[in-house]
């Protein structure tokens, strides 16, 4: 296979030969090296469902402990869609990136209401569920109902930028498609689910973004990059742009054992989540100009400011500078909607972004 034509964007795809050998030895490979991971268990779609949405953007030992409690909690998909948003959110607590916990947790509703709880078998069904997309309806198809169906992540477009020296940047829309119209002639008829878990599993085992264990590959016989040396300067993708700092204040206001926590926006980032009273944009060289003007606005007075510490955390687009603050609260004022009293040794049941449940570990034990 040569690289692709950028003229007319047209994919060559691989001789019948390189696909014959692909198949073959990477099938070979994968039933002697599987990982042993409990969504690999049976061929549940709903539980298969689950383990695709998690392992986005999370490495497979991080999720690994989320998953089994998770379907302890909700081991079928009415006992999902029966749920509480509070209490599916609170299951998925500490694993980040909400949104999918609770376009999951729409999606089994939509599937429970209109599918009498079956998850659908079907490309044109699935993909229009809330929060999946062309790779979770690839997983899904393939894995649990041996559909021939692509499932081109990040790490199978690792393995055929190498494996066919591509040279079109993986962080675009245009570089998937083309991917998914080679994976399309790949996949076997047969057993095409444990093609698509073998390519994932050769990109995070063998094929891995540094360092690749070229020696233990597979599919090197037929691996262009190998072939030519160039397995280090493939994929190629554009350089991320630096998360943009923000100064952030949260505030601790604590009063005879109850502490003031609030309800985010219902939009925005770590939408409608419990955190602490939070004042972004914060300006640390006049920190008293910033606690009026947030008074001002929560209708509110706060007093005998103590600056108890700082904290940075990192999102995939923004850099938060913490500084924590504690505060009195005069009890004459009414409190703000989304703000609640709640008693400190209760925190420990309300669903906290990882930001705030560091936060909460240095101002209190949770």
């Amino acid at each position: 296979m040569e690289p692709m034509n950028k003229a007319n964007n047209q994919v060559l795809l691989p001789s019948d030969q390189v696909v014959e050998v692909v198949q073959q030895n990477l099938l070979e490979w994968y039933g002697e090296n599987k990982r042993d991971l409990p969504w690999r268990e049976n061929k549940n779609p709903y539980r298969i469902w689950v383990s695709e949405i998690m392992l986005q953007q999370t490495r497979v030992d991080t999720v690994i402990p989320y998953y089994e409690r998770f379907l302890s909690r909700f081991p079928t998909i009415e006992s999902l869609a029966a749920a509480a948003d509070e209490d599916v959110i609170k299951a998925w607590e500490g694993l980040g990136y909400y949104s999918r916990a609770r376009n999951l947790h729409s999606a089994v509703k939509e599937v429970v209401a209109e599918y009498g709880g079956k998850v659908p078998d079907k490309v044109a069904q699935i993909s229009k569920l809330k929060g999946v997309g062309p790779y979770t309806t690839g997983a899904i198809l393939s894995i649990a109902y041996d559909k021939k169906v692509p499932a081109v992540d990040g790490n199978v477009m690792r393995v055929f930028s190498r494996l066919f020296t591509i040279e079109d940047d993986i962080s675009q829309q245009s570089t998937r498609k083309k991917m998914e119209r080679i994976a399309e002639k790949l996949i076997p008829e047969s057993s095409p689910g444990d093609f698509n878990q073998a390519l994932m599993e050769l990109g995070a085992m063998v094929c891995t973004p540094q360092s690749p264990k070229c020696l233990f590959c597979p599919v090197q016989s037929v691996c262009k990059a190998y072939q030519q040396g160039r397995e280090s300067e493939l994929p190629r993708k554009k350089k991320a742009t630096s998360p943009k700092s923000v100064d952030v204040i949260f505030v601790w206001i604590v009063s005879e054992n109850k502490v003031l926590i609030e309800k985010r926006p219902e939009q925005g980032l770590l939408a409608h989540m419990w955190s602490l009273p939070t004042i972004e944009q914060a300006k640390k060289e006049n920190y008293l100009e910033v606690f009026n003007e947030f008074c001002d606005t929560k209708n509110i007075q706060l007093t005998n400011l103590i600056i108890r510490g700082n904290l940075d955390h990192i999102f995939s687009h923004i850099h938060w500078k913490i500084t924590l603050v504690q505060a009195d609260l005069k009890k004459s004022v009414s409190l703000p909607d989304e703000w609640e009293w709640i008693a400190l040794n209760q925190l420990h049941t309300r669903a906290f972004p990882n930001v705030y449940r560091k936060a909460l570990q240095q101002l209190v034990s949770i």
